[in-house]
């Protein structure tokens, strides 16, 4: 398993609960970890990552407002597990996006944080070398490093908000994020969001409903007060203004698919009774596919001919991709890893991928 050159941090020790018969009675140790200040001082936004983040954000908020008439396209793996071939798979990325560009804004999802209905796996920020030692730390550093280096190609990041004080130490280089399925209901997450500097999408629930995603809307258009850390680490309070670049993603849920026209239209009318610009994006993964990756083709071909059909709420599409096609499981030994291929959620092939977004951008060039 490929990594990147790693930095220099200092090595937290790790400390064990002081005896209480009240508290810490099923914690076994602290660990800590750098400030965000230290981290970014350590891994500074360079100016060519920060060109692209600023660059990318402008454009999905024209996208999602309805000022800019192409489609935001977030693809790429369903998680990063190897920071060698996710670069790799950035550069392909990058110079496809180029070729797109007409048509077609292009971000890549560097999705690390990923959320368990019971256990397993939680991603690259958690668990950097798959091996449950959990190096938080690390994962932060390896985490920045690849954001930074996938910016420094012109290619901005798309990510998921999930952990309640990853931002502090990553949104400089985010351009695009969302929240889940499973935190789109989440006040704490809501309230995130409101204070976040990038556009943010909002998943229908698990069961499918889409008002709840809306909700989620609205309440982070709107300001808010909560509890995090400032960037010297230190407990705060923090006051947000709104984030005003909220829109809807349909991803399916128990009752089946949702990215027919249908709840294209039920999901742009709820935005706009809610008082905000109807902008959704669809998910050709997850419920909308069945979990099947073969079929995301399918749906990825089905909401481009809706756009080409006049649905102008259609404002974009994601897809679950990698440089290989299909998953695999976690093996024992990290380096039995096969190169490329998912460990979560089964991805198309980079072929597949490349064939798609060049078939879109054709089809809406006329």
């Amino acid at each position: 398993m490929t990594q990147l050159s790693e930095v220099e941090l200092p090595t937290p020790e790790t400390q064990t609960p002081a005896p209480s018969r009240t508290e810490n009675l099923n914690v076994s140790s602290f660990t800590p970890l750098p400030t965000p200040r230290e981290l970014k001082s350590a891994l500074p936004l360079t100016p060519g990552a920060e060109r692209t983040v600023l660059a990318g954000r402008q454009a999905a908020q024209a996208i999602l407002r309805g000022e800019d008439a192409r489609l935001l396209v977030v693809v790429g793996p369903c998680s990063v597990h190897d920071s060698g071939a996710a670069l790799e798979y950035a550069r392909r990325l990058a110079a496809l996006r180029e070729q797109v560009k007409g048509t077609l804004e292009v971000q890549m999802r560097v999705y690390v944080d990923k959320p368990r209905t019971t256990v397993g796996w939680r991603g690259f920020l958690m668990d950097p070398d798959m091996t449950g030692a959990n190096d938080v730390g690390r994962g932060l550093a390896l985490t920045r490093q690849l954001m930074l280096e996938v910016g420094e190609l012109g290619l901005p990041v798309a990510t998921e908000l999930l952990d309640p004080f990853a931002p502090q130490y990553l949104f400089d280089a985010v351009a695009w994020a969302c929240l889940g399925a499973r935190t789109t209901e989440s006040q704490t997450h809501r309230v995130m969001a409101s204070a976040v500097s990038a556009p943010m999408g909002f998943k229908n629930g698990t069961g499918g409903g889409l008002k709840l995603a809306v909700d989620a809307m609205v309440a982070a258009a709107h300001p808010h007060v909560f509890f995090t850390v400032d960037d010297d680490g230190r407990a705060c309070i923090v006051q947000t203004q709104g984030n005003p670049n909220g829109h809807l993603i349909l991803r399916g849920g128990k009752s089946g698919p949702n990215y027919a026209p249908q709840f294209v239209k039920e999901g742009a009318d709820l935005i706009t009774a809610a008082g905000l610009s109807p902008a959704v994006m669809v998910d050709c993964s997850h419920a909308n596919s069945g979990s099947d990756f073969r079929r995301q083709g399918l749906i990825w071909r089905d909401v481009v001919q809706q756009r080409l059909g006049g649905q102008h709420a259609i404002r974009g599409l994601m897809l679950e991709s990698n440089l290989e096609e299909g998953k695999q499981s976690v093996p024992a030994n990290p380096n039995d890893l096969k190169y490329g291929v998912s460990v979560t959620d089964a991805c198309v092939g980079w072929a597949e991928t490349e064939a798609l977004l060049l078939e879109a951008d054709a089809a809406l060039r006329g």
